[in-house]
């Protein structure tokens, strides 16, 4: 199929009358590239490999009349959008609304003036010009705020990512725990799209809302004294006290950017994961002492990412377990420090958590490696 234009806009001219063709023809042809077509079915035959600019169609014809035609042109995308002009010789105002109201553009009377023929179509096809520009015009609108918003969310999340990592590397670790415990996130959640008892919830996030807002759910880090959070022995229970008010200081953070901001979803989304994610499953965790389903989904599914990074990983003040090691502890704390239909999701998907570790851990052994060369 391909438009018809060779240098004149296409009519295609349908009527049974072979008078009414001639005519057609002799009047248009001056102006326009013209196909006469002497019936419905062969309007559509010629309507598979070529599309005009305007069809001027007969209402009464044999086999398919005019109405039905329409009907039929407007069924399909190819050819919805051609403009009909209705040729009819009964001047009858029922019909014309008819017609109208089937999606044609405009009814001209039979025998027709060959001078208001020819600015009828010349109007239609000037206004059928203006809509393909307007079209045109609102898609390539479309397609720079859409390239603007890419533009947009592209720095929105280096920002969230910076700011995350300048905070994590504060504690003495790479930055890679924001990396490892997303992933952590986005496996827990597609498996919970699928779980009996969390799939309705999870279906109403914003997936990628979610994984971005767990960029900051350590972001109260900033706040806390460095001496603190680079201490290489054991904490004491009033430097712990002060490790734990990461919490509320994050909070605050969010708090504060809300007050000049009208974005919320985002924010509450990351508040959310901020607070809750040292909650404990039995009420013993912090700052609020939250228990069970008192605590959000989100912040117990960061429960388990955290907790597992924290484990594998190297510290100054311990070694990093195996994955073994750190699937039975958190399996030990079932129904303790995690939701237990939380740990059966995880042992389902324990070994693609593996998997995300190793792939760290290999990407940072070969960073090392170009940094000694």
């Amino acid at each position: 199929m391909e438009k018809m234009n060779l240098g004149k806009k296409t009519i295609f001219l349908v009527d049974d009358d072979i008078t009414n063709l001639a005519i057609g023809n002799d009047t248009l042809s001056p102006l326009y590239k013209v196909f006469t077509v002497n019936s419905a079915l062969r309007l559509f035959k010629m309507l598979e490999t070529h599309i005009p600019d305007l069809i001027l169609l007969d209402v009464e014809m044999p086999e398919m009349n005019g109405y039905e035609t329409i009907i039929k042109l407007k069924e399909h995308e190819k050819t919805k959008n051609i403009p009909v002009l209705f040729l009819t010789a009964q001047n009858n105002i029922e019909n014309e609304l008819k017609g109208l109201s089937l999606g044609a553009l405009d009814y001209i009377i039979k025998p027709f003036s060959p001078p208001l023929l020819i600015k009828r179509i010349e109007i239609h096809l000037l206004v059928e010009s203006q809509r393909k520009q307007l079209v045109t015009f609102n898609d390539n609108l479309q397609l720079r705020i859409e390239e603007r918003t890419r533009k947009v969310i592209e720095l929105k999340n280096a920002f969230l990512r910076t700011i995350a990592e300048l905070v994590e590397c504060r504690d003495g670790s790479t930055g890679e725990h924001i990396g490892r415990t997303e992933l952590y996130m986005s496996i827990l959640m597609d498996s919970l799209q699928k779980h009996p008892i969390y799939k309705d919830e999870v279906s109403l996030w914003d997936k990628e809302l979610v994984l971005q807002s767990a960029q900051l759910h350590d972001v109260g880090k900033i706040a806390v004294n460095d001496d603190i959070l680079q201490k290489q022995g054991k904490l004491s229970a009033e430097e712990f006290n002060e490790i734990k008010r990461h919490v509320t200081l994050g909070e605050g953070i969010i708090d504060r950017i809300k007050k000049i901001t009208t974005e919320r979803t985002f924010l509450d989304q990351a508040k959310i994961l901020i607070s809750t994610h040292h909650e404990k499953w039995d009420g013993t965790g912090y700052p609020r002492g939250l228990k069970g389903n008192e605590i959000p989904l989100q912040g117990r599914m960061m429960a388990i990412a955290d907790v597992y990074d924290a484990l594998t990983s190297y510290r100054p003040y311990k070694k990093a377990l195996t994955h073994e090691e750190s699937v039975e502890i958190i399996l030990n704390n079932k129904n303790k420090h995690f939701d237990p239909n939380l740990v059966d999701v995880f042992l389902d998907v324990s070994d693609k958590f593996s998997e995300v570790k190793i792939f760290f851990n290999d990407n940072i052994e070969d960073i090392e490696v170009l940094e000694d060369e």
